[in-house]
């Protein structure tokens, strides 16, 4: 060696800090491209339908109360009668659906967004309250015709014509829930019902529903039960409440859900919502499905650059070791040189991964990098079976990595044994190294 240890290890140190630079223009890069596809799948979901929830159905009673209450006018007392309006909600006693869901892929360019097809059948019962459940001032209140509204987020995803069964009758859909704070969805009038009793009734429909990313179901009855079928073997469930049974497997995915008043305290939501118009509550106690790749070409790239420094310190650290115990000498510049190589490796990942998929564009890429440093170090080290043994540890290198990335839950365990292992074989080939005679000029 021509150099002191302190100044040798120092240069290595400042080419890894300078090697921070590429990788960091690659990792902007990776959050550039990451960002245009998050707006082209939101263009391909503007221009189809977006997540879905399915809220209902409730049973709406429109009403007038009269209030009456006395005032003093010149002295004389007067009857002043003034009229409130509002709705009376009524959720049902049992909500069942099953749910079909077929997906598909939407093309854009290089992009691809999942879209899916739900088809659903919803059915249960409605047990009413005598005289409306109005225990005072029943006289003062005059109720027009009831309705029956269902909330979907994104009506523009309803596929087919929907159309209600109340016990023996068949009744149409109209657009709008006829609510303020329920936007989008869908109504039905229902024929007159007598108040004055207690009443019970069943209903069904079908509903054929396209969305984009997540599907929501809002568990309305007393007790709900909902069963979805998936072609999705990626589910990622979402919302307040989780399947109480699920199947997952390579064709797809099967889950089932059961809840109760008890769980989802869902009448006083209502009741928050109707009487101070505080919907948040409401709206949101739902569960569902999501349809998004959970963990995408970008988000792995991105985890694997995270280990850019690592593995340009491990190789730099294998040339050192080649340096002082072949009695080699390694130029800054071929340090660099390899360096500048490995960095490429995760711009390689990065646009294979968009066309071939992440797993095909990984393999590639380490195939390429270790090939390339592999024949240049057969030179830089002046033997064949040291570049190729160099180039073997480094694909092993590369494979461990793939390791870490896939297993999401064991990364922490996976990589602090890997540096532990890496440290006690530096330690091992350097046990009998004199390193006061390293440090001295050659």
């Amino acid at each position: 060696m021509n150099k002191t240890l302190s100044f040798k290890l120092g240069m290595i140190a400042l080419l890894m800090l300078l090697l921070l630079i590429p990788l960091l223009m690659i990792g902007g890069l990776i959050d550039e491209r990451q960002s245009l596809r998050d707006t082209v799948l939101a263009d391909i979901a503007q221009s189809s339908s977006f997540d879905q929830v399915i809220a209902g159905p409730l049973l709406v009673v429109p009403y007038r109360k009269y209030e009456r209450r006395w005032i003093d006018k010149d002295g004389h007392s007067v009857q002043e009668t003034s009229t409130v309006s509002g709705h009376l909600y009524f959720l049902p006693e049992t909500f069942e659906a099953t749910i079909g869901i077929d997906t598909e892929l939407r093309a854009r360019g290089i992009y691809q967004a999942r879209l899916f097809h739900a088809k659903s059948q919803v059915a249960g019962r409605f047990k009413l309250p005598a005289r409306w459940g109005v225990e005072k001032d029943y006289e003062d209140y005059r109720f027009d015709k009831p309705f029956l509204a269902v909330g979907i987020s994104d009506i523009r995803g309803i596929e087919s014509n929907l159309e209600l069964s109340l016990d023996d009758q068949r009744l149409a859909f109209e657009a709008g829930t006829g609510l303020d704070w329920m936007r989008g969805g869908v109504h039905v009038p229902l024929p007159a019902l007598d108040g004055q009793q207690a009443t019970e009734f069943s209903y069904g429909f079908d509903l054929a529903l396209q969305g984009t990313g997540q599907l929501h179901v809002l568990p309305v009855g007393r007790t709900s039960s909902v069963d979805m079928q998936a072609n999705w073997p990626h589910p990622s469930f979402v919302g307040s409440y989780l399947p109480s049974r699920r199947e997952i497997n390579a064709e797809g995915f099967k889950a089932h859900w059961q809840t109760s008043f008890f769980a989802t305290n869902l009448e006083d939501a209502l009741r928050q919502c109707a009487t101070v118009e505080q919907c948040a509550d409401y709206k949101d106690r739902t569960f569902g499905v999501s349809f998004v790749d959970p963990v995408d070409q970008y988000l792995k790239s991105e985890r694997a650059i995270k280990y850019a420094l690592l593995f340009i310190a491990l190789t730099f650290a294998g040339f050192f070791l080649f340096e002082v115990l072949k009695n080699l000498s390694v130029h800054p510049v071929q340090y660099v040189l390899v360096g500048v190589a490995l960095a490429f490796f995760y711009l390689l990942l990065l646009s294979l991964s968009e066309h071939l998929g992440f797993g095909v564009a990984y393999g590639l890429s380490a195939s390429a990098c270790v090939l390339l440093i592999g024949f240049y170090l057969s030179h830089v080290l002046r033997s064949l079976w040291r570049g190729v043994g160099f180039a073997a540890g480094l694909a092993v290198l590369y494979a461990m990595l793939y390791g870490l990335l896939s297993a999401e839950d064991y990364a922490l365990l996976m990589g602090s044994l890997l540096c532990f292992g890496l440290l006690g074989v530096f330690m091992v080939l350097t046990r009998r190294l004199d390193w006061s005679r390293v440090g001295r000029m050659a």
